[in-house]
């Protein structure tokens, strides 16, 4: 059935034909949507913004690039968050901007090169016909402002992104049919400043930090066409191996997705959380207050972090707050090659060779489960 499962960004794939091929044979029946798995600088999320968009403008500063192999090579993709780019805004500039609107990101450019390849797979069979093509992005607070160490640049460098992000989606819908398409705004780094507002403040600050890092939508998400499907995308991140960060429970994915929701102006079609490993009540608790509407909620569920009662109890603790709900993993799989964490196996200590047969076979076998204890529970 179409929508069981949600694939929230990076397949460790080299070409966006493998991507496709590969995942719509397998998954593509339990899909609504598809992304075309963010290869090439996409790979390591907005580590490739800092790469491709940050480093060289000429109203930014570059302090420092991640440091060059053994032998002395350059090389942007970093070994882990303390060896990320970091950046300061240029003295004198009040606010940076980005020309080439609709192009000067590179994320409408890779989508519609991606498109042109999903719509043939398509024609052939291989991706199922319901099935909308996937662009994920990192939304403002996401893609820039962890490279600023100064908080005073945040106010230099958002506007002008945001612009730039609004700009590529409406070129986006333009290029690509609009019921052909699904946008996902990713927030981790967001969710990692509301978590730590919420441990340091309490709720009441959280939201309005929340309503905040989320502002950003509510200048690109009510422009973009109500045909075109949307999401958000929360995330505990997995640059130094998944997971990054392990709350206590989802108070701060619910808050962060409700904000965005809000922050709107249009239908949400899905929005997607990560779990950890616990099955306790008191994890899911917070799912009661997810206002969730219409849009489809998915539990970022798929990973190798589960106790003795495996994903079965995970499920079983979420039936109890939301009657239908969807599989994913809890972020996307890019990274997980050089840094697997406990997304491809127990211990997380290194990544089998094999790794997209245990990437498929764990959504598929996800899937039946879902099933299974929905169909247990009459629904």
């Amino acid at each position: 059935m179409a929508g069981e499962l949600l694939l929230v960004g990076s397949i460790p794939l080299d070409t966006v034909e493998q991507v496709f091929r590969t995942v719509g044979a397998s998954l593509g029946p339990y899909l609504a949507y598809m992304p075309d798995g963010e290869v090439g600088d996409r790979r390591y999320w907005i580590d490739g913004v800092a790469y491709r968009v940050l480093n060289g403008h000429p109203e930014i500063e570059t302090l420092r690039r991640p440091a060059p192999d053994e032998n002395g090579v350059e090389r942007w993709r970093p070994q882990g968050v303390h060896d990320q780019f970091q950046f300061r805004v240029k003295p004198g500039v009040r606010e940076v901007r980005f020309g080439d609107p609709g192009w000067r990101l590179g994320y409408t450019r890779d989508a519609v090169n991606s498109y042109f390849v999903f719509r043939q797979l398509k024609k052939e069979g291989v991706i199922p016909a319901g099935v909308r093509f996937q662009v994920c992005m990192p939304l403002t607070y996401s893609a820039v402002t962890s490279f600023f160490p100064d908080p005073a640049d945040h106010q230099r460098i958002v506007p002008g992104f945001t612009a730039a992000l609004r700009a590529e989606t409406a070129k986006m819908v333009e290029l690509i049919p609009p019921d052909d398409l699904a946008i996902q705004w990713d927030l981790a780094v967001e969710n990692r400043y509301l978590e730590a507002t919420l441990a340091r403040d309490g709720a009441k600050v959280a939201q309005q930090e929340a309503e905040h890092l989320t502002a950003p939508a509510r200048e690109i998400s009510p422009h973009i066409p109500p045909e075109v499907a949307l999401g958000y995308h929360s995330c505990f991140g997995t640059l130094n191996g998944w997971p990054s960060r392990q709350p206590s429970d989802l108070t701060g994915s619910v808050l962060l997705l409700n904000a965005a929701v809000a922050a709107s102006g249009r239908p949400v079609d899905f929005r997607h959380m990560p779990t950890l490993g616990a099955a306790e009540d008191a994890f899911f608790a917070p799912l009661q207050d997810l206002a969730v509407g219409d849009a489809k909620v998915y539990l970022g569920a798929i990973h190798h972090m589960h106790g003795a009662s495996g994903l079965r109890g995970q499920l079983n603790s979420a039936w109890k707050y939301l009657r239908e709900f969807g599989l994913a993993a809890p972020c996307g799989f890019g990274r997980a090659p050089e840094r697997p964490g406990r997304l491809l196996t127990e211990s997380g200590s290194a990544a089998p060779p094999d790794y997209m047969r245990i990437i498929l076979e764990d959504h598929l076998g996800a899937v039946s489960l879902l099933r299974e204890v929905a169909h247990r529970d009459g629904s």
